[in-house]
């Protein structure tokens, strides 16, 4: 049966979750199974290797054994028949030189499944027809997307190429690029976005959540009553007191959208993070910054958080 992203999130989310609650062997076996049927072969013969570190591994250690020899055998038949094709194109003029430029995403389709490998930014100059690759570190995920605008003022489209990770906590890969001074360059990548974006998540009494951005040296308070008693009373007392010390996180980078908030023809990146409670599924809300171009770098302009809504 075909799992869609939804789906392949909410699995993921759910056995990661018993995972972190338990560590029982059958819950791996559970997360590889799933990570296998949604094509996610890499991901599922880690997990197998996880699942094998039990003295009394579920199902058996021959089952997983047998498992691990068909998946390699998988990942080999894919990586063989696999074939590049164009994901996603667009036209823009990408150096400022007045003329449309080619941009497309290059990939390999995975046979039988929505995961793309070996994704590539290719750009065809529109003057001189010539051809340019670039490369991206993170080049592996589902639903590739381009979005070509100004985020710079240069005058010219830069580059925004997203990608779904597919994994735990629908985070992404993102990169924006950019012509500076002739060179193509890459100016935003999530994974400098996540270095630097930490943040602190405790529980408090009195139905509260702490969370402290480090990188802006910022704190935002949420609310907790909206949850509902049953779950305020699994880790309050009737006087409003923590039960226990409770720590969540944030999760990494899961949505960057392109808006130009001033309307001046310049767009600004808006980013998401999930804020994660007592494990993955158990969603707070979600930190919210914006990032503006100052020239260099993309800064940030302004963060809130949001929360989700009760029902009235």
């Amino acid at each position: 049966m075909k799992l869609d992203m939804y789906d392949i999130r909410n699995a993921i989310d759910y056995y990661y979750t018993k995972i972190q609650e338990t560590n029982h062997p059958y819950y791996w076996y559970c997360l590889a199974e799933t990570q296998s049927r949604a094509g996610l072969t890499n991901e599922a013969l880690q997990t197998i290797d996880n699942a094998l570190s039990f003295q009394n591994p579920y199902p058996s250690k021959q089952e997983l054994l047998d498992i691990q020899l068909n998946l390699q055998t998988v990942l080999s038949r894919q990586m063989n028949s696999s074939r590049t094709v164009i994901v996603t194109s667009k036209q823009g003029d990408i150096d400022g030189d007045g003329t449309k430029d080619n941009v497309s995403l290059i990939a390999n389709k995975t046979p039988d499944s929505p995961f793309w490998r070996n994704i590539t930014l290719v750009i065809q100059n529109g003057r001189t027809n010539q051809y340019e690759q670039v490369p991206m570190k993170n080049n592996a995920g589902y639903n590739p997307t381009l979005f070509l605008g100004d985020f710079t003022g240069n005058e010219g489209d830069d580059i925004l190429v997203v990608i779904d990770t597919g994994g735990s906590g629908g985070s992404i890969y993102a990169y924006v690029f950019s012509y500076l001074n002739g060179q193509l360059m890459t100016i935003f990548n999530s994974d400098s976005f996540n270095e630097s974006f930490q943040y602190d998540v405790h529980y408090e009494n009195q139905y509260k959540v702490k969370v402290n951005s480090h990188y802006l040296k910022e704190r935002y308070i949420l609310d907790l009553t909206y949850k509902g008693q049953e779950y305020l009373s699994e880790i309050y007392n009737k006087d409003g007191i923590l039960k226990a010390l409770i720590e969540g996180w944030v999760n990494p980078l899961s949505g960057l959208y392109p808006v130009d908030f001033n309307r001046d023809g310049i767009y600004e990146l808006e980013a998401y993070q999930r804020i994660a409670g007592r494990y993955n599924a158990d969603s707070l809300g979600f930190v919210q910054t914006v990032l503006k171009w100052n020239g260099k770098a993309f800064a940030p302009d302004r963060q809130n958080v949001a929360i989700f809504g009760e029902e009235i």
